[in-house]
């Protein structure tokens, strides 16, 4: 397989390694970037895989909330500049608003929601398209609805979250929901880790020792790999993670205090999961002028 200055780039990205030696694990792995990230780990050179959370879509992610439900939208455009025009603005506080109302579970439901104008979602939609001249999709929702505590939280129009919270209250259950927009925990507790990852990131430790402390004696050696296994889980989980409104506690120290626990929480940021086309005007222009 042919190793591409983009493919070094994106493992360069993923894994702080350098050119050279990216460039050379994707020799020796025959271009297998997954393959790449976890010899390069287990080697001591990388970092933890940072998978691109880049995207391409713009638009903004709006919330609504009442009395024990929530929901998050999202909407996208094409730019952030449509993205902040009045028309797709109020088109996106409708649609939350309806989404709340209707109980729409799923964007079918939702875009078949009517608006206070006797339109549909979707129908509202096609008018926006027109006004604004791009792309808008309504392209997902998430709800809560719960008697205990449902915190609703949107930074910047770009990140929501939702959070349950058993116990505690209000104002702890929107902090909690800050910090999984800000930390963007995999997982929830230590619990919900899966065990496939702890076996790969006890193997990966293990490969990254050296052999004076793989001769340590076998109870001693399983101490270290726990010790530093606990550390990985404390990082992907949001009970691990020191609190970001209080970093001398972790999360967990800070629902015990409170007699709280975090029932479950869900996160979307805008684009996530889309592909974004970056054109190179300049090349394109060269190829249509034949001097490319």
């Amino acid at each position: 397989m042919e190793i591409t200055a983009s493919l070094v780039k994106e493992l360069r990205e993923r894994t702080g390694a350098g050119m050279m030696e990216c460039k050379k694990a994707l020799v020796e792995n025959n271009g297998d970037i997954e393959v790449s990230i976890e010899a390069l780990r287990k080697s001591g050179l990388a970092k933890a895989d940072k998978k691109s959370d880049r995207v391409a879509a713009e638009g903004v992610i709006v919330a609504a909330q009442e009395a024990g439900k929530a929901v998050l939208v999202e909407i996208n455009s094409e730019t952030d500049f449509v993205a902040k025009d009045e028309n797709f603005t109020n088109f996106a506080k409708s649609v939350v608003d309806v989404a709340l109302s209707s109980g729409a579970a799923d964007i079918d439901s939702l875009k078949a929601a009517k608006l206070a104008s006797g339109d549909t979602v979707d129908e509202t939609r096609a008018a926006v398209i027109a006004k604004v001249g791009e792309k808008v999709d309504v392209r997902r929702i998430v709800r809560l609805e719960s008697s205990n505590n449902v915190a609703a939280y949107v930074h910047g129009g770009r990140i929501g979250v939702l959070v349950e919270l058993a116990g505690g209250d209000a104002e702890l259950a929107r902090g909690l929901a800050m910090h999984v927009a800000a930390m963007n925990p995999p997982h929830n507790k230590a619990s919900d880790v899966p065990a496939d990852f702890v076996a790969k990131e006890k193997e990966i430790e293990l490969a990254k020792m050296t052999d004076k402390d793989k001769a340590k004696p076998a109870d001693i050696l399983e101490k270290i790999i726990s010790g530093k296994i606990a550390k990985i889980v404390n990082e992907v989980t949001l009970y691990g993670q020191p609190y970001v409104l209080n970093t001398d506690q972790t999360v967990e120290q800070v629902l015990k205090a409170a007699g709280a626990d975090v029932v479950g929480f869900k996160r979307l940021a805008v684009g996530e999961g889309i592909e974004k086309v970056v054109e190179d005007y300049a090349a394109e222009v060269m190829k249509q002028a034949g001097l490319a």
